[in-house]
């Protein structure tokens, strides 16, 4: 054995030993002061968040390769005929959840911790188990709501997710790779992360606090013990938490959470207008001053909520309701998550003239301006209906997407796809269906047409 082992063994012997003598150690200090702690606050809300397992029937496919006469031979595999039912396989998967109304047994998760899931158990830190209702999901944020039925529930109270700020200490409770309950720590590292094409609607929280497999739908808390965030998503590039971490405001949530309540699904409002993010060149333009962000709007859509309220093309928007807007993924979670009927305030730059128009959020149309088309080959990209009635316009496309790698650029509009004339949003998606390993657009650039072909 080398010295490189036994440094290895001592270092590991070492750290060992001190977390067992740290451990040991009584939560005083030397003048016998109270150390700070997280324990109270979590023994209030450890009995809130849940362990969430999933159970699904999966049919074998046929495999033609267990026909074949060596794999018979030597593996005594019996044949298969491929027009009989093939066997199936009961599934299992793990996540996490956090009760929200203990009154109602009202649990909150990520949609894809129960998406296609034949039978959903809630388990408690008390040993209990439930089979749980699934009440309503929200694909597009990512939200599932749970019920279950018991007396003696404990719920997380809800805090107000926009008085967060960088640097807040915060706790993530989950049930990462089925070990169970688990408590990491660790800060708010950004706000408002978007682009990141995991979900439709993104205004990501980022922490350190370590997230895993199975932390997914579990609570993000300060430490006042208040609920501030869904668990969600990590970046792993290497397959392990290194410390990236995401969770969906629960501001976010709870308007998801309302809605599904009250309707069994949620309805987003919109309001109409094509959207672009500012380069520093358009900065400069449409003279925006002292570091100032904001979304440029490309065009409004004749007889929408925006156009009733007398929004222009050319407007910029630099604010919701206050909150400030940097992105066109940001202005879409903003308008996203209100409810139709409500009126919004938004706050524009007009010809270097900031003011404030109100608008009322209409119902979805198959006009609306920002959309984004579902397909692996265009993530990153947001299209509308090109004002002139011919053709798909490129709205935006985020830097480094699959869609800015294969050489769409906004302000393209899209006439032909997959050699099929393209007018509208709707005839572009049925278009796109025709194949998903590659796909061949036809557009038009500074009045010039080319064909694009996308692997």
């Amino acid at each position: 054995m080398n010295v490189k082992f036994f440094a290895s063994l001592l270092i590991i012997f070492c750290g060992l030993f001190t977390q067992v003598t740290v451990a040991a150690l009584p939560n005083v200090d030397a003048n016998g002061s109270a150390l700070p702690s997280l324990a109270p606050m979590l023994k209030k809300i450890n009995p809130a968040v849940v362990n969430i397992s999933t159970f699904s029937t999966q049919q074998d496919s046929y495999n033609p390769l267990l026909n074949d006469p060596f794999f018979k031979r030597f593996f005594n595999i019996p044949k298969q005929n491929k027009y009989q039912a093939q066997p199936k396989k009961r599934q299992q998967s793990a996540g996490s959840g956090v009760i929200v109304d203990a009154k109602n047994g009202t649990v909150m998760t990520n949609y894809h911790v129960i998406k296609g899931a034949d039978d959903v158990q809630v388990s408690l830190i008390d040993g209990r188990s439930f089979h749980a209702k699934v009440v309503g999901s929200d694909p597009d944020l990512d939200i599932a709501i749970l019920s279950i039925k018991s007396d003696n529930l404990v719920e997380v109270n809800i805090s107000d997710s926009r008085e967060l700020e960088v640097g807040d200490f915060v706790a993530a409770i989950g049930n990462p790779f089925g070990l169970g309950q688990t408590v990491t720590t660790g800060v708010v590292s950004a706000l408002g992360r978007s682009g990141l094409g995991i979900e439709g609607y993104e205004n990501f929280i980022q922490t350190d606090a370590s997230i895993n497999p199975g932390n997914s739908g579990g609570a993000l808390v300060n430490l006042a013990g208040e609920l501030v965030g869904i668990n969600t998503a990590i970046i792993a590039p290497a397959g392990g938490n290194i410390g990236i971490g995401f969770a969906i405001p629960v501001n976010m949530a709870k308007v998801s959470m309302e809605q599904i309540l009250a309707h069994g699904e949620v309805k987003r409002g919109e309001i109409g207008i094509g959207i672009q993010d500012l380069t520093e060149d358009l900065r400069d333009v449409f003279e925006l001053r002292n570091g100032q962000s904001g979304v440029l709007l490309t065009n409004v859509i004749e007889d929408s909520p925006a156009y009733d309220a007398g929004l222009k093309s050319g407007d910029v928007i630099l604010a919701v309701d206050g909150d400030n807007t940097k992105s066109t993924a940001q202005l879409r979670s903003q308008i996203g998550m209100k409810i139709i009927g409500d009126r919004v305030k938004l706050t524009i730059l007009r010809d270097g003239v900031q003011k404030e128009i109100k608008v009322k959020v209409g119902k979805p149309s198959s006009m609306l301006a920002s959309n984004v088309i579902s397909h692996r080959l265009l993530a990153g990209a947001q299209f509308e209906n090109n004002s002139s009635g011919k053709g798909v316009l490129v709205n935006s496309v985020l830097l480094g997407s699959p869609a800015a790698y294969s050489g769409l650029r906004p302000n393209d509009i899209i006439v032909g796809a997959n050699k099929r004339k393209v007018y509208d949003i709707e005839s572009f998606q049925k278009s796109l269906k025709l194949s998903d390993s590659s796909m061949l657009l036809q557009i038009k650039r500074n009045g010039v047409s080319l064909f694009i072909v996308l692997r």
